[in-house]
């Protein structure tokens, strides 16, 4: 039996370790990408630790989503050994920092558009290919809509933003595919949310692994 591929972008911490833990876990191949080497190589010793029969395993890919030409490798790499993509979560997000809109940070603005919005763009075209050689090739977008929120400009005018693409990209394929589906997990007690909600009584959050686990297999 031919193994399932999954590409992971932001796999290091949160929702996306938590998804990329939850395919390798059930069998799956999966392509962890994320900056923080630390948080990757915890996500691998969580699957190797887990002794599960079955289990899948993970390829570590530290780069910056927003490099294009090394996720052009990337891409090329995946298409090289395995021919195509069974699923794409894309994860990656950056969280400026709480601020007015007429205080915004201008180098957190750029980051924000950067890796929010431009590298999304930048990353449909790539991926789609893979996606398409799948026999239902799926692409897993993660919503928090902060759009018009008090000091959530940066996040939530990007954030929206990437939402947008994909449901343009979900539109446009949904005769012919690749699948494009987007979902808004329940709160969680992630490193982004403790940052928008300091204080938060985070005991009645539900656990990543557990909301992971639920999206996919609603999926």
């Amino acid at each position: 039996m031919t193994q399932n591929i999954a590409l992971v972008t932001g796999a290091s911490r949160g929702i996306g370790a938590a998804i990329a833990e939850q395919l390798a876990l059930r069998g799956w191949h999966v392509v962890a990408v994320a900056r923080t080497v630390g948080g990757l190589e915890e996500l691998d010793d969580r699957v190797k630790s887990a002794h599960l029969p079955g289990a899948g395993s993970l390829t570590l890919a530290p780069m910056d989503i927003t490099k294009d030409d090394a996720m052009r490798h990337l891409c090329r790499s995946i298409h090289d050994r395995w021919g195509h993509l069974d699923l794409w979560v894309h994860a990656a997000i950056h969280a400026a920092p709480l601020a007015p809109a007429g205080s915004m940070d201008a180098k957190d603005w750029d980051k924000s558009i950067a890796t929010n919005t431009r590298a999304t763009g930048a990353l449909i075209p790539m991926v789609e290919p893979l996606l398409r050689a799948a026999p239902q090739g799926t692409a897993l977008f993660l919503d928090d809509p902060k759009g018009g929120a008090k000091f959530h400009a940066a996040y939530g005018a990007t954030k929206a933003a990437q939402i947008a693409l994909a449901r343009s990209w979900a539109a446009e394929n949904a005769k012919h595919g690749p699948r494009v589906i987007i979902v808004e997990p329940a709160p969680m007690p992630t490193a982004t949310r403790a940052r928008f909600h300091p204080g938060e009584d985070r005991s009645t959050l539900a656990d990543p692994r557990t909301e992971a686990a639920r999206i996919l297999d609603e999926l």
